[in-house]
């Protein structure tokens, strides 16, 4: 993607003149319009809290994003699906997050998963269980760091609590509201104790 579309899209999400419906409808239409390669090299260029702050918040626009819509149910068992991120932090904020659904004896609709980083081996796999949160004002559904899988498929980092370590630094306690921006692009917003924290991440699915 030639560096002319990354600075329509990154002109569209600072455009002061824009009302967030609007915004956000502008920002799915670029998105959308690419291939997987490009979509995630958007994704990339999307950086820092002011850009991803100003996508949230126009994000709030669109229908909300279930559990379903991150992963169908027709997504098989305990077979790894990719997110490329991309989160707001001024270093190390390439990432993937790895997600399946579970065995079918499994109750509830949840996904699992573990986030995937350069700096994995130091603050650990941040696992989580992905659920719906009907009712909150931030989104319908979340990745949830205070809830942990109960196994997970093969060639998967071992589970470990997200208070071990660095680990609880970055994931303790914490629970990612998801929205969508575009067809396969979502935006999460972290919290902590029910506080937004200011911290924001994009995903871009693979399927």
């Amino acid at each position: 993607m030639s560096s002319r579309s990354h600075e329509e899209l990154r002109r569209v999400v600072l455009d002061p003149s824009l009302a967030p419906a609007e915004r956000a409808r502008r920002v799915a239409e670029l998105l959308d319009a690419f291939p997987l390669a490009e979509r995630i090299a958007a994704l990339r260029s999307l950086g820092g809290v002011r850009v991803q702050r100003r996508i949230w918040e126009a994000a709030a626009a669109n229908p909300p994003v279930t559990t379903d819509d991150l992963l169908p149910k027709s997504s098989p068992p305990m077979r790894p699906v990719v997110f490329h991120g991309k989160n707001s932090l001024p270093a190390f904020s390439d990432f993937r997050k790895i997600c399946c659904r579970p065995p079918p004896e499994i109750p509830g609709n949840v996904l699992w998963g573990y986030n995937d980083t350069s700096i994995r081996p130091v603050i650990g796999p941040g696992y989580y269980v992905v659920h719906d949160t009907a009712g909150s004002s931030l989104g319908a559904s979340a990745f949830d760091y205070t809830q942990l899988p109960s196994t997970h498929p093969t060639g998967w980092p071992d589970i470990r609590g997200n208070e071990v370590g660095l680990s609880r630094f970055i994931y303790n306690k914490t629970v990612d509201y998801m929205r969508r921006v575009a067809k396969d692009v979502f935006i999460g917003s972290a919290t902590r104790g029910g506080k937004e924290m200011g911290s924001y991440f994009l995903l871009v699915r693979e399927l």
